[in-house]
């Protein structure tokens, strides 16, 4: 039979002795155990070494986001500064914009204002309303030649009319005598009612278009020329005493 080994198990001692009584432990260690704890002690100095890494990883981590952060915040406070100094120089233009409008307003009505007293300074003052009873219209309406002019001697103009022609009102009036005499088969006369008074003398046969008592305005035909080359006689009474036709015409005509 053939000697069997006994294999030994290593183990290892640990001996403890008290500094006061001198007593002593002695403990056993078996190598298999004492890996373990090396294993163990392996394994923490492991962990407490990735905890040390991630701890001083996140410590720079941290102080870079703080560095961001930082430098972020001082952007934003440089940006608000800017948008305040631009909002501050926004406002003091639009208020000099305001002012310069306000300026080109003022400067433009009183531009306005020169230009409408130039105006007015050269504009012809308006000449007053015409009387429509002042006998200041020209007795004749249509083809006529004056043939001779008023004079002392001869207190009337004569007129030369043609058929068709129209012998009308001088101005606003009362027709008060439609008659004929030796010299004039028609004589029409007007009271003007402000001094006035004109008369129509025709030397021939007219159509006559009015009457005795008929109110008449200026321009309103009295009677229609019949014959051609017929002497119309234009007579113009104020107060009373002849007057020169032309002067009166040339008045208010």
């Amino acid at each position: 039979m053939k000697n069997q080994r006994h294999k030994r198990k290593e183990s290892f001692s640990v001996l403890l002795i008290s500094n006061t009584d001198r007593s002593s432990k002695q403990y056993h260690v078996s190598l298999s155990a004492l890996r373990l704890a090396g294993l163990l002690l392996l394994i923490l100095c492991i962990a407490a070494g990735c905890m040390t890494y991630a701890a001083i990883s996140s410590q720079k981590v941290q102080t870079t986001l703080r560095t961001q952060l930082s430098e972020k915040e001082q952007l934003i406070a440089q940006m608000t500064t800017e948008k305040e100094t631009l909002e501050s120089e926004k406002q003091t233009i639009t208020a000099e914009n305001d002012a310069l409008k306000q300026e080109a307003e003022e400067a433009k009505a009183a531009a306005a204002e020169a230009v409408a007293a130039a105006e007015a300074a050269t504009q012809e003052p308006e000449e007053p309303e015409a009387d429509p009873a002042y006998p200041s219209r020209y007795p004749s309406s249509g083809a006529s030649v004056l043939k001779s002019e008023y004079s002392q001697e001869q207190p009337y103009l004569s007129i030369t009319t043609y058929s068709g022609c129209d012998v009308v009102a001088a101005g606003n009036g009362t027709v008060t005598a439609v008659t004929s005499d030796d010299t004039y088969p028609q004589i029409i006369e007007i009271d003007h009612g402000n001094g006035y008074r004109t008369r129509y003398l025709c030397q021939q046969l007219a159509e006559v278009k009015t009457e005795e008592g008929a109110e008449v305005e200026m321009g309103a035909v009295l009677f229609t020329i019949t014959t051609d080359e017929t002497q119309l006689d234009y007579q113009v009474l104020y107060q009373e005493e002849p007057t020169d036709p032309l002067s009166v015409i040339d008045a208010r005509g």
